[in-house]
């Protein structure tokens, strides 16, 4: 551009800033100003120049004069938004500044009849998402209410009225995003819940569940809210809001990015609310949908193990890319974790382990994840302790027991203490059967279990505590153990964590009274027994005194008062008939 229209063009920026100065002062904004059409029909003429810096001033200027063209309003302040000279801090600034109440484009945006000019909205809600990206202005406009006018607006566009629905939809794009960067601020869940904005999302779902833009985006919103608890409870109380993402999965399970956020939200749904594993399950379709999902995506991520038909060319095939293979990871990561929060409810458990499809896709995953991927491993061995819980007779999961038990040799010797600490778990319910208990024995996971005993972990050692309790049934597996030094091991990790973790120090009891079988001979000395003795009568005299935090005290002492002190009792009283 010339010199001389770059000055004429820096002439009319200072003309609009005076204007707008002048006006202020003289108390002529809003529709005050006699002139006010005369000036609005001139600054509309300036924006043929297609100058961001004039724009600006053009923008401020019919906002501060309640202008109403929004034909020509909004188209300009997106074109702003977009205009890389500005970032949103700044144009925020610019063009709502001290000057200008800062509601009022919002009021614009809440005021509009979208069905008289779509167009229109559809760019301003688009400014409004370009702004929505920068955290300061994120901030404004939670304070002016935006929460609330976006719900509104929502409502609008989603009733029987609203004739156009193709631009409806591209109107709850630019929405859904602006939602979608808002529900980053910790201040918006609040908002969020007492506007209804979950619920609000679940009708615009279903009215648009075929655009895979906006559904993303509201699987974007509802994925980070879940992780809140306050957030849970309101989106599992949003009617058939279950059925409604088993409908999504099935419909679009070829867009990753969507199926990823829908799974994670189900999964922080059943991962804490016990009626919403229930309800999953009960739905129409749930066991087919996400056991589909998972042969799906199963495959794909082994498509280049597939061996070649018989007779057939064996061509070398690539292998997919590391980003699809991470994709289709992420999938099953967020997909089994859902199936093992299902599962913890007793309703649902017998069910699943009785599905044969699911036990044959999560030992497969089991087999073929164990050098790729440690959450994954994690969230099948997770499954697999739920699931081996409810082990009824002819299940599909009790027929693979001895598979399953197997494959957990890997996990118990793998670096990761999460995987370790699962496969124990699994042994654990394993261990209940007699065939369990010999299959440990005879491959010496046994010693390793004992080895979990110096841990220091509570968890750990609670786990490790289960899996000796059973294996202690049997009278020839107590000699095994005892040569391991597992009974002063046991009374160590009475002694260390007993007295903050009553549930443990009740485990740690009962695996001592399978390990004495009734008897203290040839397997506690008379040392051993003493020191035992001791700590129980210091346990079961003064326990109650170590507990500190009050607001745990009534969980301490149930658990002390159920869990330790009954079997603390039957073993004192053996001791003692053994001195």
């Amino acid at each position: 551009m010339p010199g001389s229209s770059e000055g004429s063009l820096g002439r009319l920026c200072d003309l609009c800033d005076s204007l707008h100065s002048a006006l202020a002062e003289a108390d002529m904004l809003g529709r005050r100003c006699k002139r006010r059409s005369r000036i609005l029909r001139a600054l509309f003429r300036l924006i043929d120049l297609n100058s961001a810096q004039l724009n600006l001033r053009i923008a401020r200027l019919c906002l501060a004069l309640a202008c109403r063209e929004f034909c020509l309003l909004c188209p300009l302040i997106w074109c702003l938004s977009l205009d890389p000279l500005w970032d949103p801090r700044t144009l925020w600034m610019l063009v709502f500044d001290a000057d200008l109440p800062p509601g009022l484009f919002l009021g614009v945006w809440s005021n509009e009849d979208d069905s008289a000019s779509g167009e229109s909205l559809l760019y301003c809600v688009g400014a409004l998402k370009f702004l929505s990206g920068n955290s300061e202005i994120v901030r404004l406009l939670l304070d002016n209410n935006c929460v609330a006018v976006a719900q509104k607006l929502i409502k609008g566009l989603c009733t029987a009225e609203n004739s156009n629905f193709t631009m409806a939809g591209h109107i709850l794009v630019q929405l859904t995003a602006t939602l979608r960067n808002l529900a980053d601020h910790p201040d918006s869940r609040p908002l969020f819940i007492s506007f209804s904005i979950l619920s609000e999302l679940s009708v615009v779902l279903r009215l648009h569940s075929e655009d895979q833009d906006v559904c993303t985006n509201i699987s974007r919103i509802y994925s980070k809210l879940s992780s809140y608890s306050e957030c849970r409870r309101a989106l599992a109380q949003t009617p058939d809001c279950y059925q409604l993402f088993l409908e999504l999965l099935s419909k679009h399970h070829q867009k990753q990015d969507l199926t990823v956020r829908l799974l994670f939200t189900l999964g922080n749904l059943t991962a804490k609310l016990d009626e919403a594993r229930q309800q999953l399950f009960q739905c129409e379709g749930c066991m087919p949908t996400l056991l589909q999902l998972y042969d799906s995506y199963q495959r794909r991520d082994n498509s280049p193990h597939t061996p070649p038909q018989r007779g057939a060319a064996s061509p070398r095939r690539p292998p997919p890319p590391a980003a699809t293979v991470r994709e289709n990871e992420d999938v099953l990561v967020k997909l089994v974790r859902v199936l093992a929060n299902m599962c913890i409810h007793p309703a649902v458990g017998p069910a699943v382990a009785a599905n044969t499809n699911c036990i044959e896709l999560l030992m497969e995953t089991l087999g073929e994840s164990m050098q790729e991927s440690e959450e994954l491993l994690v969230n099948v061995a997770a499954a697999f302790n739920n699931l081996s819980f409810y082990q009824t007779e002819g299940c599909a999961l009790r027929h693979s027991q001895l598979t399953i038990a197997k494959m957990m040799l890997k996990l118990v010797l793998s670096s990761s203490m999460e995987a370790m600490l699962e496969a124990t778990r699994v042994y654990g319910n394993l261990s209940q059967f007699k065939e369990m208990r010999d299959f440990i024995m005879q491959n010496k996971v046994y010693q390793f279990v004992v080895m979990l005993l110096d841990s220091k972990s509570t968890e750990v050692c609670f786990s490790a505590c289960g899996v000796l309790t059973n294996l202690a049934l049997d009278p020839p597996n107590r000699v095994s153990l005892s040569l391991e030094g597992v009974n002063a091991k046991l009374v160590d990790c009475l002694r260390d964590l007993g007295a903050g973790d009553w549930q443990l120090a009740g485990q740690v009891c009962q695996a001592l009274w399978n390990m004495i079988g009734g008897g203290t001979d040839n397997l506690l000395d008379t040392q051993a027994r003493a020191s035992l003795l001791e700590l129980l009568v210091a346990y079961l005299d003064e326990a109650l005194c170590c507990i500190e935090n009050e607001d745990l005290r009534d969980f301490h002492r149930a658990c002390w008062e159920l869990e330790f002190e009954p079997v603390a009792q039957k073993l004192v009283k053996t001791l003692l008939n053994g001195q």
